[in-house]
């Protein structure tokens, strides 16, 4: 046994994976390298190769590296625990009219948990994944930063861990950049995968064509919302649409013709399969409401404080004040933020440290 310790790591194939078994491995942990295949393209009715990390080729790479640094590699299937939960809440979430963000439910409820018992079977002290970000510690508590990398950091797709998590994670790449990492797989002797392609697709969603995944998960989804309608901001109709699930909050391409100046979805209503169509202005908002809440610097949000708010993952985010209202958060922004989506997450920031974060349920 290493006197660092035993550490999981998960391992997708990528380089971000590689790089971190690589650095653990160095820094005199004991490995133990594992691969989650959470879905298959089949599943999802398309016909074309896999990528990504559930690919053949990817989990290939993962147990290549596994064997040229002489560790203990694993692969789990745990498709069945992510259908059930993170599939079935992402096509919910649209039925519901809301836009989901699955990768922060994988990350908060299934690939952690999946790593954690895993973990302990395997009498693994700690876990590490390729995640850029790094974890601070404050009066007891843990919580994620920001990485060194702005480009790269995925301190927005984290803001659910708990506790239990954060004591037991370490990411070893939340200091590097990722042309350094990409130097560090090159000289390693990993020059194909420096080199290799990154992917931004929902894993599960071919071709990141979410319709035709709702089309295909749902069959009688598109007959029972087809013949909606687009409405102004006064509730007159001014077309026609192919039903609420199939457009998000924001959107402008594939509305359809005939209308006199660029249109954006700025709403919509599933009770009554209405979308609502505005200028871009009408995007704007003032503020918002929280929920599913998980704080992380703090135990609780005792009085209203000033946090950096970020509605989506690439959003440079806006001073707000937040505060606790009747078990949700009331976020009042400081300037007015545009194309604030329900269901999407919403993280708070106090300087490079996550407060916390939740799902937005309603704007204001």
């Amino acid at each position: 046994m290493s006197k660092k310790g035993r550490v999981l790591v998960a391992m997708s194939g990528g380089i971000d994976s590689t790089v971190t078994a690589m650095l653990m491995h160095e820094q005199g942990y004991e490995v133990v390298g594992i691969t989650m295949k959470t879905w298959d393209y089949a599943s999802s009715g398309s016909s074309g190769k896999e990528t990504g990390c559930c690919s053949l080729d990817s989990i290939n790479d993962a147990r290549q590296m596994a064997v040229d640094f002489g560790f203990h590699h694993f692969i789990i299937d745990i498709r069945e625990e992510f259908g059930d939960y993170v599939i079935d809440d992402f096509v919910n979430e649209y039925i519901a009219g809301r836009t989901p963000n699955p990768c922060v439910l994988c990350n908060t409820h299934i690939k952690w948990s999946a790593l954690l018992k895993r973990a302990d079977a395997m009498d693994c002290e700690f876990i590490a994944t390729g995640h850029y970000a790094k974890i601070g510690q404050q009066n007891g508590r843990r919580f994620v930063q920001k990485a060194v990398d702005d480009h790269k950091d995925q301190s927005y797709v984290l803001w659910g861990l708990s506790q239990e998590c954060l004591e037991r994670t370490q990411f070893p790449l939340g200091d590097l950049t990722k042309p350094e990492v990409r130097q560090i797989a090159f000289d390693a002797g990993y020059a194909d995968l420096a080199k290799k392609a990154e992917s931004y697709e929902i894993c599960f969603v071919p071709g990141n064509n979410y319709r035709d995944f709702l089309r295909h998960r749902k069959p009688e989804l598109e007959a029972q919302v087809a013949g909606g309608t687009f409405v102004d901001n006064s509730g007159n109709i001014i077309g026609k649409h192919n039903g609420y699930p199939f457009y998000t909050v924001g959107q402008r391409k594939g509305l359809g013709g005939g209308f006199s100046k660029p249109m954006y979805v700025t709403d919509i209503n599933p009770d009554t399969n209405t979308v609502v169509l505005g200028d871009v202005d009408d995007l704007l908002r003032n503020g918002m409401y929280v929920y599913k809440q998980n704080f992380m610097k703090y135990e609780a949000l005792t009085e209203p404080m000033e946090a950096l708010t970020k509605v989506r993952y690439q959003d440079s985010g806006v001073l707000s004040t937040i505060e606790s209202d009747s078990g949700q958060v009331k976020v009042e922004f400081h300037a007015n933020v545009r194309g604030v989506a329900p269901g999407q997450s919403a993280v708070f920031y106090e300087g490079d440290d996550v407060i916390g974060g939740g799902i937005i349920i309603k704007s204001l």
